[in-house]
């Protein structure tokens, strides 16, 4: 079976004062089809670099990136992208923002307003549907988000520390919805984060990158079933592949960061 998302000795290099600055050097991973997989690793080791080349925002300077088998060559409407920056437009109500993507591929009135009901519905903003961004609160912006995405019909999500700016509280509970609505509605995620529990909690697999230059330094198989509860978050087995996530992002020897 062809994975869902390849990356194929990937390199990806930035021209510096005297030279150049290698961000990723050699990453390869496959990715299948509804499978979740996060993110983490030091500041500076290329996590926004790799998914920015997914999206085809970035391209790599040295191997490839496919999706479906078929090479990235930009953005497409099969991958939704979500940063952590929400992105709204300010003058658009909920609805109106989640139908902006739909109204770009000129899909017809009634089908429009369908589908950003369906992804409204999906991640709990139904009674704020006529509202407008300054009435919402972070976590429910970024839901608005998250739901702008999934109209689209994408059967990839690309997000970029997508909670990174949210309180502790309110991050806890978007990633319950993110879960949630990703049970409802599979979709092949992949998640970058700064957050070991954030990154463990969500995922499958948790991929964890070394820096300078960036490179796959370790991927921890997550042994939790779905779906995910406080239970889990406070079990034994969540502690163990916590600290083993832990100690790969932060205790990596020098020669490896």
């Amino acid at each position: 079976m062809i994975p869902k998302i390849t990356f194929r000795d990937v390199v990806r290099t930035f021209p510096v004062k005297g030279g150049t600055f290698t961000a990723l050097d050699g990453v390869s991973l496959d990715i299948a089809d509804e499978e979740f997989v996060t993110v983490v690793g030091p500041s500076g080791c290329g996590k926004s670099t790799l998914l920015g080349m997914a999206a085809g925002l970035d391209e790599p300077t040295g191997g490839e990136v496919l999706v479906d088998g078929a090479p990235v060559t930009g953005p497409g409407p099969e991958r939704g992208v979500i940063f952590q920056q929400y992105a709204l437009f300010p003058w658009l109500t909920v609805r109106r923002n989640v139908e902006f993507g739909l109204r770009l591929a000129d899909l017809p009135a009634e089908e429009r307003r369908t589908r950003a009901q369906r992804a409204i519905d999906l991640v709990g903003l139904t009674d704020f549907a006529d509202a407008l961004p300054k009435t919402l609160s972070g976590g429910m912006k970024q839901r608005c988000a998250i739901a702008r995405a999934y109209a689209v019909d994408p059967t990839v999500l690309l997000m970029d520390e997508p909670f990174g700016a949210l309180d502790a509280l309110t991050r806890v509970q978007l990633q319950d919805q993110l879960l949630d609505t990703w049970s409802q509605d599979r979709r092949t995620v992949l998640f970058i984060t700064h957050d070991v529990d954030e990154a463990v909690y969500l995922a499958r697999r948790v991929v964890v990158m070394a820096a300078r230059p960036g490179r796959i330094h370790k991927i921890v198989d997550v042994d939790l079933p779905y779906p995910r509860t406080e239970e889990i978050r406070l079990s034994p087995e969540f502690s163990r592949i916590r600290n083993e996530v832990w100690h790969s992002v932060y205790h990596q020897s020098p020669a490896a960061v």
